[in-house]
């Protein structure tokens, strides 16, 4: 099995076995869509000659199951300023829009003087005794109620949720990048805050991820912090952090999924992307 999502055919993304949902066999979990739709904004930033700005603001919109098919990625540069540049990707199979993503890339500056608030106790990388710094695609790493491991078994409980990840290359042969990564797991904050003592019972329909700087590397974690649920829809947010220190926010709004939940109680992972 290929670690990457995809394969490059031409102009066309065919999903290898890595990138299928959990939800349905014939259905891309949302880590291999948004990076495919990441991969194109950030070629397209690349093309027009704007490798000054930095990605600020991705959201990605979920509205219909990708399925384990060829893809296309359409891309337009919406607006292009000196400090700012606003580009969309479409994801499509066999003609017709399944995904959508926009992303706003900004020029970084001086920051003004002046103190403004900003919390104190921010969520830290794993110690590196317990998870050794590494950049190739391998398990999640998980802490809840249980301690950091990549046993989902251990962490199938309604403890507050961290993850650790190495983003898994989005195109076989491409090495990647530190924004594709980012912008891939930040699909995993539907797992860190969706995930509890019967599974992970909502399906999410978008992404946020807002960065006020890119990831040092393609390593990042995401922090729950806060979830809201009202009849059957839940709205999480988690803080983004490096090793380097806090990156961002991601929020995702999912929808009540009970009927068929991802329950990870007998389900672990090998490196090689394999169920155990």
């Amino acid at each position: 099995m290929t670690l990457a999502m995809f394969t490059l055919e031409g102009d066309q993304l065919v999903p290898s076995d890595i990138a299928r949902s959990m939800w349905s066999h014939d259905q891309m979990h949302g880590v291999a869509v948004s990076g495919a739709l990441a991969r194109a904004l950030e070629t397209t930033l690349s093309e027009i000659g704007r490798t000054d700005l930095h990605p600020a603001r991705y959201t990605v919109d979920l509205f219909q199951p990708a399925r384990m098919s060829p893809c296309t990625v359409t891309t337009e540069v919406v607006r292009e300023g000196r400090r700012i540049c606003l580009i969309d990707a479409t994801l499509l199979q066999e003609g017709e829009r399944v995904a959508r993503a926009s992303c706003i890339f900004l020029l970084p500056t001086e920051s003004p003087s002046g103190d403004v608030w900003t919390p104190d106790d921010h969520p830290k990388a794993p110690p590196a005794d317990e998870v050794p710094p590494s950049e190739e695609p391998r398990v999640p790493f998980f802490t809840s109620a249980a301690p950091w491991s990549q046993s989902f078994s251990d962490h199938q409980n309604a403890g507050r949720k961290q993850t650790w990840q190495a983003g898994l290359p989005v195109v076989a042969g491409e090495e990647g990048t530190p924004f594709q990564s980012v912008a891939s797991v930040a699909d995993a904050t539907s797992m860190v805050v969706n995930w509890g003592t019967e599974g992970v019972q909502f399906i999410n329909t978008d992404i946020t991820l807002a960065l006020a700087r890119p990831p040092v590397g393609r390593e990042v974690g995401l922090s729950a912090t806060d979830r809201v649920e009202v009849d059957g829809i839940a709205v999480g947010t988690v803080e983004v952090f490096d090793r380097a220190g806090p990156l961002g926010t991601a929020m995702v709004t999912s929808l009540a999924n009970g009927r068929r939940p991802v329950d990870f109680e007998d389900v672990d992972f090998s490196d090689d992307g394999t169920r155990r």
